[in-house]
């Protein structure tokens, strides 16, 4: 089996994706800093492994891990081994830390916040509109990014004057391109900032989920403040990376299929399709890491060796013909049946998805409302994925909105 080197500058996401899929449902790759694993990459396999008990989210099960082959300084290792949370156990220690953070975050619960993201994104917009009288704008900076940031942070209890902060860290954390020599100190003040929003809950309770998940481990739920802490940090990096991308991937999706954002435009397509399609055809997140095979675990005509490791690679699922037909490479809005699995599957199925989805789903409409007749302002060949090779993360979206 030939090792695919996954490109650390993601200058070709959709020609790697296609090469994933071509090696077969479970290739060999390489991560940056010439870390190897495997990767599964067709849909089917990709939905049995995901409720496969035989593969854990304990890093300990790795072999490459337990020999001292994974330094402290991997540009990953945040992602990789980002602490005791409900990301990174299985069972019943994964149900105990999940079910607060899943309760707050059911579709009911979620629509709540409808009129909170309508206010958002709506000043969001007048902002938009004041600052394009001076030209292009950066629609990913002024308008994907503040909106999930803003709300995940009500949610949990963050507070706006960190946000500068976070988003420097998270800047490096999800880089591929931070140097090893800046990775610990990088994780050090993350945990630091993320434990004095914690401390200052416990000083000062509100109504969001950090006061909630605090109070539950005062209750008896037995939470510990490692836990807690890594599940803000979790919730909150999660929270807002998916969303950014799903709105700024939509826009581009939508600018380069005219025809399509024409009949999204007529109310002839309803703008969840636009959403259901983009989360398929332009997912997000590229690859997720890592669960790790207890045992030989067969995935198709090939083996997962016992204690190796394997990542998720949603980008060359989401057009797997062997899922989603001959059609499979287009971006289709009329697409029916649209089963991806873009924001997981089984027990680790991603407990935001209604969220994002909800926020993308005011987000996109009022923002064609507002700007019918956006363009891009580059080409859409010059748009530049960042170096970060588990998002599909554009470094800027410049759009003119007259």
């Amino acid at each position: 089996m030939t090792r695919i080197v996954l490109d650390p500058f993601v200058t070709d996401l959709d020609g790697e994706s296609a090469r994933l899929r071509a090696a077969g449902p479970l290739a060999e790759v390489e991560l940056p800093g010439e870390v190897p694993c495997f990767a599964v990459t067709h849909h089917a396999e990709a939905r049995e492994l995901l409720t496969d008990g035989r593969l854990v989210k304990d890093i300990n099960v790795w072999n490459a891990w337990q020999r001292g082959e994974i330094p402290l300084d991997w540009p990953l290792i945040g992602l990789a081994n980002p602490g005791r949370s409900m990301l990174t156990v299985d069972g019943a220690d994964h149900r105990r830390l999940r079910t607060l953070v899943a309760q707050a975050l059911t579709v009911k619960r979620v629509e709540r916040l409808r009129p909170g993201i309508e206010a958002l994104t709506a000043a969001s917009l007048d902002r938009l509109a004041a600052l394009a009288e001076d030209g292009p704008v950066d629609l990913k900076a002024e308008f994907a990014y503040p909106l999930p940031m803003n709300v995940i942070s009500e949610l949990m209890g963050v507070d706006s004057v960190d946000h500068p902060r976070l988003k420097g860290l998270f800047e490096k954390f999800f880089s591929t391109q931070t140097p090893p020599e800046e990775v610990p100190q990088m994780m050090a003040d993350l945990g630091a900032l993320f434990t004095k929003i914690v401390d200052g809950k416990r000083e000062n309770p509100g109504d969001d989920l950090t006061s909630a998940l605090i109070a539950a481990s005062e209750d008896g739920d037995q939470l510990t403040g490692e836990e807690i802490v890594n599940t803000l940090q979790l919730i909150i990096a999660a929270g807002h990376e998916t969303t950014i991308s799903l709105i700024v991937n939509a826009v581009v999706a939508l600018q380069t299929h005219p025809e399509q954002r024409a009949r999204v435009l007529k109310g002839e397509v309803p703008w969840e399709n636009v959403i259901e399609e983009t989360l398929r055809w332009s997912t997000p997140t590229s690859h997720v890491l890592f669960r790790f095979a207890t045992e030989d675990v067969e995935v198709g005509d090939r083996i997962l060796p016992k204690g190796e490791a394997l990542i998720v690679s949603f980008g060359a699922l989401g057009r797997d013909e062997g899922q989603h037909g001959p059609t499979a490479a287009d971006f289709d809005i009329t697409r029916s049946p649209n089963r991806h699995i873009a924001f997981g599957h089984g027990p680790h199925v991603c407990p935001g998805a209604a969220l994002s989805r909800l926020e993308a789903g005011v987000a996109l409409p009022a923002l064609y409302e507002r700007f019918p007749d956006l363009e891009l302002a580059v080409p859409a060949s010059e748009l530049r994925n960042k170096p970060i090779v588990t998002q599909n993360d554009l470094y800027e979206l410049p759009v003119r909105l007259a």
